[in-house]
């Protein structure tokens, strides 16, 4: 021990620091049972406040992973919802489609049902005018004959041919 010290002075006279070996004069007990204590004391301390700052930490994690849930499942409801609203979005717009298509067809048939009626009754219109022109044709022609026969009568008929026509058309009412 005694090399170690002389080895540990001579180091220290070079340096210009010397090195006391005295445990008591250094206090070195003391500040080992210091220092023992301090960490006998503050590990408690210590392990305390760490765990309960793990445990905040593990309380936002769970929070975090809690909330992360909730928002998959809101998701996951809106992405049900949207899907449920894009069905119903096609399914009326294939209702519009079909009613648009009926209310054409109706239409359609309508119009050609319309169309036949007017025409139905512009052909009897046009039958029933052609019924009065030939009508007054026939009786024009029924007149004008008339007056022919009555012309060409006159200029023939004497009295004797009266008399006879007369005598024959009562002969044939006694009949």
């Amino acid at each position: 021990m005694d090399l170690f010290n002389q080895t540990l002075n001579d180091f220290s006279t070079q340096l210009a620091v010397s090195f006391n070996t005295d445990i008591f004069e250094t206090n070195v007990i003391n500040i080992t049972l210091l220092l023992g204590g301090i960490f006998y004391l503050g590990s408690n301390a210590l392990s305390e406040s760490l765990s309960e700052r793990r445990e905040k930490i593990m309380g936002a994690i769970q929070e975090a992973e809690e909330r992360l849930q909730q928002a998959d499942t809101r998701l996951a409801e809106s992405e049900k919802q949207l899907e449920q609203a894009q069905l119903v979005i096609e399914s009326i717009k294939t209702d519009a489609q079909t009613t648009a298509r009926n209310v054409k067809s109706g239409i359609l048939t309508d119009g050609k049902t319309e169309i036949e009626r007017l025409t139905a009754t512009a052909k009897a219109q046009i039958n029933t005018v052609e019924a009065k022109v030939r009508k007054q044709i026939s009786e024009y022609v029924v007149s004008l004959a008339l007056k022919r026969v009555t012309v060409q009568l006159e200029g023939k008929l004497n009295s004797n041919l009266q008399q006879q026509i007369l005598d024959r058309n009562i002969s044939k009412l006694g009949d």
